[in-house]
């Protein structure tokens, strides 16, 4: 998470006018009626909302304007589906806004990068798994942590180059050794999804917007019947 100490006025009117329409439109394209009427969804979606400011909570402050945290949004992502997910994350961080834990000003491009940049990952992931139509569930499960494993590793460079471009961040010294670190960040964060994502497999595989019971869940004798 970025402050808005460190980043231009271009970028932050850049960040808003972005996340605006995809806000707009996973709005839009959220079943709002099946919601409502669904008092399990509802859960699910008060608890991600929860889940993500509580680990958004959990960070590291640095002097120099930026923040550390685990992302979560792939689990979000695959759990609710890509529009409720970018709603999700929206909520969680006007959480953080109220406790002054978040610029007002910098909320779209944090919004992009932690919220807008892991769905899009995920749900591409999610697309490319469900063209392939694979009978196994560990490929469902994989491609959850490989998602989240590649998020952070976008949100990471994305932001870095952000603050380079605008100029006003100092860049640390040990740059040529931020490769290295980023496997220290890219595996916790997938490590965290895949473990929500294998939990939810094995315990409440019909909380899964984005999983096929029929296909995954199905036993392999019943296939050769037919």
């Amino acid at each position: 998470m970025i402050s808005a100490q460190v980043l231009s006025t271009t970028s932050l009117t850049l960040g808003w006018l972005a996340y605006l329409p995809l806000l707009l439109w996973a709005i839009s394209r959220s079943s709002w009626i099946e919601l409502c009427s669904d008092r399990r969804r509802q859960h699910l979606l008060f608890g991600a909302i929860f889940a993500l400011f509580a680990l958004w909570l959990v960070r590291r402050d640095f002097d120099t304007g930026v923040s550390y945290h685990f992302i979560g949004m792939t689990a979000v992502t695959l759990l609710l589906d890509w529009p409720l997910a970018i709603v999700a994350g929206f909520i969680a961080q006007l959480g953080l806004l109220a406790l002054g834990r978040q610029d007002l000003a910098a909320l779209g491009i944090n919004g992009l990068l932690i919220v807008g940049l892991p769905v899009l990952v995920t749900e591409t992931c999610a697309i490319l798994v469900e063209r392939a139509q694979p009978r196994n569930l560990f490929i469902y499960i994989f491609s959850g942590f490989f998602a989240a494993a590649l998020s952070a590793l976008l949100c990471l460079t994305a932001a870095l180059g952000l603050l380079w471009v605008d100029g006003l961040f100092a860049m640390p010294e040990w740059l040529t050794d931020f490769v290295g670190y980023l496997w220290l960040m890219m595996f916790p964060e997938a490590f965290i999804n895949g473990m929500v994502l294998s939990a939810l497999v094995v315990f409440c595989p019909e909380w899964l917007e984005t999983f096929n019971r029929t296909r995954y869940l199905q036993a392999p004798w019943k296939d050769d019947e037919r």
